[in-house]
């Protein structure tokens, strides 16, 4: 069944995160805490409003970065878990590969990917592209195989190619998993976006962030971070409006 956000959702999202930020300012006031240590909410949003195209054009950097990423590593998924479900005996070899891949932390790769391609777009298409591909893989991969087994021998009882039966059953069966995938990996594109930009970039919130660590600004780095979380509930949300129109013929 599909994810449905209705009006109640966001009351409901409301009172939960309400309460939680307006604790969190009584706490920084009652406490006397100085900004360097933890800024204000309030604080924060002032900071976001007085610098507003500042970080707006960030953002843009940013998400473009996360889309590019999120796009080639949606493309190289799928398509590797299309190639292993056509051709299984490739599986122990292309998983080793990509579990290889995956295990590898993304701080070790992003500084030689930098060195090597330069402060571009490119490095950071890359290393987001890294940090999408095993989820997309596994998800789509699992969603070819579950198939249910009498539409495929209906299928093969009207002797249908293997091309057939894969664009008519497996990949229908296939497209829950492959957004299941994309909700997850599409705000996780953006983490990979700043987490490339952390190494070297000319601009983009992992740069505000790190310059407003270096100088202890919390309320900017606080700003990058609430801009963040917002960016990742809109691709989150667009997944699940995309999920709706594609997938029309789920219960909703």
């Amino acid at each position: 069944m599909k994810e449905r956000f209705s009006l109640s959702d966001f009351l409901l999202a409301f009172l939960i995160v309400g309460p939680a930020i307006l604790l969190w300012e009584l706490s920084v006031s009652w406490l006397n805490l100085p900004v360097y240590i933890l800024p204000a909410p309030t604080q924060v949003m002032k900071t976001l409003a007085a610098n507003l195209s500042l970080y707006s054009s960030a953002s843009l950097i940013t998400l473009e970065e996360a889309l590019a990423g999120l796009a080639l590593g949606l493309i190289a998924g799928a398509s590797t878990a299309i190639l292993l479900g056509m051709w299984p005996r490739m599986e122990r070899g292309v998983m080793t590969l990509a579990i290889l891949v995956k295990s590898t932390p993304l701080v070790a790769i992003a500084p030689l990917l930098t060195i090597w391609l330069g402060f571009g777009l490119f490095p950071k298409v890359i290393i987001t592209s890294l940090l999408t591909f095993f989820p997309v893989l596994v998800n789509v991969l699992s969603g070819l195989r579950s198939t249910d087994t009498a539409i495929l021998d209906t299928f093969r009882s009207w002797n249908a190619s293997r091309w057939e039966i894969f664009l008519h059953a497996r990949a229908p069966s296939s497209l829950p998993h492959l957004f299941a995938a994309l909700k997850v990996t599409a705000p996780l594109a953006l983490i990979g976006a700043v987490v490339a930009e952390w190494t070297g970039a000319s601009g983009g919130l992992g740069r505000i962030m790190w310059l407003a660590y270096s100088n202890l600004n919390l309320p900017f780095l606080f700003g990058a971070v609430f801009v963040l979380a917002a960016m990742g509930i809109t691709l989150y949300s667009l997944v699940l409006f995309i999920e709706r129109k594609v997938i029309f013929w789920e219960e909703t």
